[in-house]
């Protein structure tokens, strides 16, 4: 079963959680295995998850289960995510001489996040058991580089474009929000979810009728992708209103 390692740990840290009322959280997860960790939480009955990167968009988040006190808005992503800002002298490595250098310092590739550049500057989210360890980086690639840890706060926003759609929907199956997100039949989207050609949350998914929530990521091979961006009121012919981001 894919997955099945990283499920019976998502389990464990969530009994953890309600055993202790104390927030517990997983390493930082790739999109597909966030996927499985919202499709767990999804699951079990009074479970209180959230993922974070550190910053919005971080396409590699950690899984963070809450305790019954305490409130989304109460969570602080800076107690449990470190950032540090690179700067290159001579040079601009790219994101994998950065992720080469971090690994070679004898980190594992899933205690740090991602890795945003921009010109000579460069970002990486960390957990902070290894944000001192990595702060020690001088070199990626062949170009000279300098780290300093900084707040979450202090990394800028991504330069990624999002276009809105908004539309209506009888209906949050997954096969009415795919093809009014891209613009197609609900036949269309039929054939292509039967396909193999649709993925929710980054897993393969071919049932029509998969309920679909505010934050889910959808994606079509061959269209793009897509989050669910906000859901609105009903018309007064008991459709409902959501906007939908296309990813650009």
């Amino acid at each position: 079963m894919e997955h099945e390692a990283l499920l019976k740990r998502i389990d464990d840290l969530y009994r953890q959680c309600e055993k202790t009322n104390a927030v517990t959280h997983t390493t930082f997860l790739t999109p597909a295995e966030q996927g499985a960790a919202v499709q767990y939480a999804r699951g079990v009955s009074g479970c209180r998850m959230l993922l974070s990167g550190g910053k919005a968009d971080c396409e590699r988040r950690v899984a963070f289960f809450l305790p019954s006190w305490m409130e989304e808005t109460d969570f602080d992503p800076e107690e449990y995510i470190s950032a540090l800002q690179l700067k290159a002298f001579y040079g601009i490595p790219g994101h994998r001489d950065y992720l080469g250098a971090l690994l070679a310092l004898g980190v594992r590739r899933e205690w740090v996040g991602d890795i945003r550049i921009q010109g000579q500057l460069a970002w990486v989210f960390c957990l902070p058991s290894v944000a001192g360890q990595l702060s020690g980086l001088e070199q990626a690639g062949r170009v000279s580089v300098k780290a300093k840890p900084i707040s979450l706060t202090e990394v800028p926003e991504p330069e990624r474009k999002r276009r809105a759609v908004k539309f209506t929907v009888q209906s949050l199956r997954f096969d009415a929000v795919l093809a009014e997100t891209f613009r197609l039949s609900r036949t269309q989207a039929s054939k292509l979810i039967a396909a193999g050609a649709a993925s929710l949350n980054y897993l393969p998914c071919l049932k029509n009728d998969a309920p679909v929530a505010e934050g889910d990521v959808i994606s079509l091979k061959g269209y793009g992708k897509a989050s669910l961006a906000e859901l609105g009121g009903k018309s007064r012919k008991d459709r409902l209103f959501l906007t939908a981001e296309l990813w650009e």
